[in-house]
C-alpha cells in the first residue's frame, strides 16, 4: 500500500498539502523539499545576545508555569544534517532547570528495541506533569533516515506513515502539548557548514559516515521529507518550518515561536533575602596541606 493509499477514505487535515509530494521531481534551479534558498540574514552578535537573553528569561517563566500547572510539553527538532538543531536546543535549555527539562537524543536501537513496537522506546521518554522534553531527532527517523538509507522495510515505512498521525493525535488528546520544528537549510549553506566541520578538529565528530552518505541522496531525502509533511502536518500537531541559513536568526525565531505555543504567566519568585549564615566559633577547618588541589595552570 502506498503512503497515499494508506489514508484513503480518511478525512484530511486542512494543512496537509495536496498531491503526492513524494513523486514530484525538483525543477531545475528551484529549491528542493522546502529547503529554501535565500540570502543569509546577518544579525550582529550584540543584537543576537541581547535578544537571546530576553527570550531565555521568558523561557524560565514558561518553565515555571509548566511546573506550576502540571503541563506536559514535547518539542521535536528535525531537519537536515548541520541545519542547526543542536545549537537551537542548547540555547533553549541553557537557563532551564535540567530536572524538569530533558533533551532526548537516542542512538541506534538495540536488537531488543528493534523487536518492539516502533514508538515504544520514544514513549518511555515522554514527560510527566510539569516537565518539558526536547527530542533531538525523534520517531521521524523512520520517515527520513531509515527510509532513505534502507534501514527499514517498505512495509515498516508505510506502517509508520499510517500510524504516526494517530499516535500524535493520541498524545495531544492525552494532554501533551506537541510542537514540531523543521529546520530548513539550503544545500549551499549545508555544504559550507560541512566544510567548516572538516576544518575544525573540535567539530569533526559531528560528521558521521551517515551524514556523508546522506549528501549523495539529497533528492531522495527531499522526497521523503515532502511525503512526511504531506501526511503528518496535522491540524492538531502541525510542522513549523524554521529558515535556518542564519543560525542566530533561526535560534531566536524558534524560541520566540515556542513561547507562543503555551500561554503562560510570570510566576517568577520575589527576590529572596538570604538568612544569616550559621556561626560556629568552635569549628576549625582542616589544614590545606591535607587536601589535594588541581594544578593552577591559569
Amino acid at each position: 500500500m502506498s503512503a497515499k493509499g494508506a489514508h484513503k477514505g480518511k478525512e484530511k487535515d486542512p494543512q496537509v498539502p495536496k498531491g503526492k509530494a513524494s513523486k514530484a521531481e525538483p525543477q531545475e534551479a528551484a529549491p528542493v523539499s522546502g529547503d529554501i534558498r535565500r540570502e543569509r540574514k546577518d544579525i550582529s552578535t550584540p543584537e543576537y545576545e541581547q535578544e537571546l537573553a530576553k527570550l531565555q528569561v521568558e523561557l524560565v517563566k514558561l518553565q515555571e508555569w509548566i511546573k506550576a500547572k502540571g503541563l506536559k510539553l514535547v518539542v521535536i527538532f528535525e531537519g537536515r544534517d548541520a541545519a542547526g538543531k543542536g545549537g537551537a536546543i542548547k540555547r533553549v535549555t541553557d537557563c532551564l532547570n535540567p530536572r524538569y527539562c530533558r533533551v532526548v537524543a537516542l542512538g541506534i536501537p538495540t536488537e531488543r528495541e528493534k523487536s518492539q513496537w516502533y514508538f515504544q522506546r520514544y514513549v518511555a521518554h515522554l514527560p510527566a506533569a510539569g516537565e518539558m522534553v526536547l527530542f533531538d531527532r525523534s520517531w521521524y527517523n523512520r520517515a527520513l533516515v531509515e527510509h532513505v538509507m534502507g534501514f527499514c522495510t517498505e512495509d515498516e515505512y508505510e506502517e509508520f506513515l499510517r500510524s504516526c498521525p494517530e499516535f500524535e493525535r493520541m498524545l495531544v488528546r492525552s494532554g501533551i502539548i506537541l510542537v514540531k520544528f523543521w529546520f530548513s537549510v539550503s544545500d549551499e549553506e549545508q555544504e559550507r557548514r560541512f566544510q567548516a566541520r572538516i576544518d575544525d578538529p573540535t567539530k569533526r565528530w559531528k560528521l558521521s559516515p551517515m551524514d556523508l552518505e546522506a549528501r549523495t541522496r539529497w533528492v531522495e531525502y527531499s522526497k521523503a521529507k515532502d511525503a512526511m509533511f504531506a501526511l503528518t502536518d496535522l491540524k492538531q500537531a502541525p510542522w513549523y518550518v524554521v529558515p535556518a541559513d542564519c543560525k542566530k536568526a533561526a535560534r531566536l525565531n524558534c524560541i520566540a515561536h515556542l513561547l507562543t505555543m503555551v500561554p503562560y504567566e510570570d510566576l517568577t519568585p520575589e527576590p529572596i533575602k538570604l538568612p544569616p549564615r550559621q556561626a560556629n566559633p568552635g569549628y576549625v577547618r582542616p589544614p590545606l596541606e591535607d587536601q589535594t588541589f588541581v594544578k593552577e595552570i591559569y
